[in-house]
């Protein structure tokens, strides 16, 4: 695979506008609760960045989309059965890549290819870290080529001359917790563009009001590896920006509630969760 001189041009356009996305400092707190370990595949240093032996090789993981998630009902149930502890997590804006609107789904892909992924999400009260039940959350991200879809307020920003993207809703939805709290997307493992880490936006809503807005990561050595092998993924070459020079995490000294739990399930695809306190 070949990146494309329209992607390539979205990226110095990115890159001139000052790292790509004009961000505020985070501000705000948001809490995180750490789930459990048991079904994390690299282990972490204090920063959440796993050494290169400890992920899986980049060939390992499955490519076509979800559709390639064949193994669905063995995939196990990333969370603890309660959450003791909460680690805080710092509240973003929403970026420059927002829509007005979202669909509320569990698959987000809408076809689209890439290395498939089970985004596992819990929502827990931040006094007690007790299941929250019927709030919304909404997540949305890039397409492998770093590419997002929608009706933007900043077209050229978040899709450059892919105008087609603006007729799509790739990679965006939003889902109601269940009464363990609990959410699972499928997607894809986002691209990347110049100027910031790999990333997911999500928005949480409760009562129809947005409570907190943030970003998750994904480990380093991870990315390196999907990008280095994956046959989708590495003709776009390595991500420019990494975790510590990113405009988001990258003055987080530890940035390891920010990183996704991730597991290589036995279809290939990849099972990334998180507990998020609100």
């Amino acid at each position: 695979m070949k990146s494309s001189s329209r992607l390539l041009d979205r990226r110095r356009f990115l890159s001139n506008l000052g790292l790509g996305i004009a961000m505020v400092p985070m501000a705000k707190l948001l809490s995180a609760c750490g789930s459990s370990a048991s079904t994390v595949d690299a282990s972490t240093t204090t920063d959440g960045v796993a050494t290169a032996d400890a992920v899986p090789s980049g060939t390992d993981w499955a490519s076509g989309g979800t559709a390639s998630m064949t193994g669905i009902a063995n995939y196990p149930n990333p969370f603890p059965a309660s959450v003791a502890t909460c680690a805080v997590l710092n509240m973003t804006t929403a970026g420059p890549c927002t829509t007005a609107s979202t669909i509320v789904r569990q698959d987000v892909s809408e076809g689209y290819t890439g290395l498939p992924v089970r985004l596992a999400l819990k929502l827990v009260s931040k006094t007690g870290c007790t299941p929250v039940a019927g709030a919304t959350i909404e997540i949305w991200h890039t397409k492998l080529n770093g590419v997002y879809s929608g009706v933007t307020p900043n077209p050229q920003m978040c899709y450059g001359t892919e105008s087609s993207a603006a007729t799509k809703m790739f990679m965006r939805g939003s889902q109601v917790t269940d009464a363990n709290g609990e959410v699972a997307f499928h997607t894809c493992f986002p691209g990347w563009y110049r100027g910031r880490a790999i990333h997911i936006h999500f928005r949480v809503y409760v009562n129809g009001t947005v409570t907190e807005t943030s970003q998750l990561f994904f480990n380093e050595a991870l990315t390196a590896q999907i990008f280095a092998n994956h046959a989708e993924y590495k003709g776009f070459g390595q991500p420019d920006t990494s975790l510590a020079s990113d405009n988001i995490i990258g003055s987080v000294s530890n940035k390891a509630p920010y990183i996704l739990d991730t597991a290589l399930m036995t279809d290939g695809a990849m099972l990334a969760s998180k507990v998020l306190a609100v």
